[in-house]
């Protein structure tokens, strides 16, 4: 997968930075984020992987995309094409959404805890995270009643483990040392 990831690294970057400059980001990320399922569906992928010519592989994908490219879309879909890039499109939209959230200074954060939180308590973890991250936090939560109490956050590759479950682990790991 890190071969694709350096195959569609400078085409998520030159979508970005075009998208950008023409204040476009949303609807570039609608573009390639409908683009992206369409390769990723089998009868397409068979397709991609033949031998067929980049112009009627170009044009053949942008007639199953339909209105959903604009001309700029388009063009961006004959590149990939032209390169034989095209199966590289849903590792661009993952990068693309990446730069995105670099850009407008966004995370996710995924929250799991034991009990649902209420509104007030996502709030608080909210503010208190984007003070520490300096970024707009935004909150996926998710319950897992293992946990006993507590939570456990991951942001990237911070995490912030206050479950019972993980201090109950340790004293363990403690006790049998």
């Amino acid at each position: 997968m890190s071969e694709l990831t350096t195959v569609a690294r400078p085409y998520a970057n030159a979508a970005f930075d075009y998208a950008v400059e023409k204040q476009a980001v949303n609807n570039w990320l609608e573009m390639l984020h409908f683009a992206a399922e369409v390769a990723k569906n089998e009868s397409v992928k068979e397709i991609l992987s033949g031998s067929t010519a980049a112009d009627t592989l170009a044009d053949l994908f942008i007639n199953l995309c339909g209105e959903q490219l604009n001309e700029n879309g388009q063009n961006f879909i004959k590149v990939l094409a032209e390169n034989k890039r095209l199966q590289a499109l849903p590792e661009i939209l993952v990068l693309f959404t990446e730069l995105k959230a670099e850009y407008e200074k966004e995370i996710d954060v995924d929250v799991t805890s034991a009990t649902d939180l209420s509104d007030a308590q996502q709030q608080e973890i909210s503010q208190s995270l984007e003070k520490r991250l300096a970024r707009k936090v935004k909150l996926n939560c998710n319950v897992d009643p293992e946990l006993i109490a507590g939570f456990v956050i991951q942001a990237g590759d911070m995490v912030i483990d206050g479950s019972i479950k993980s201090k109950l682990n340790r004293l363990t790991d403690a006790l049998q040392a």
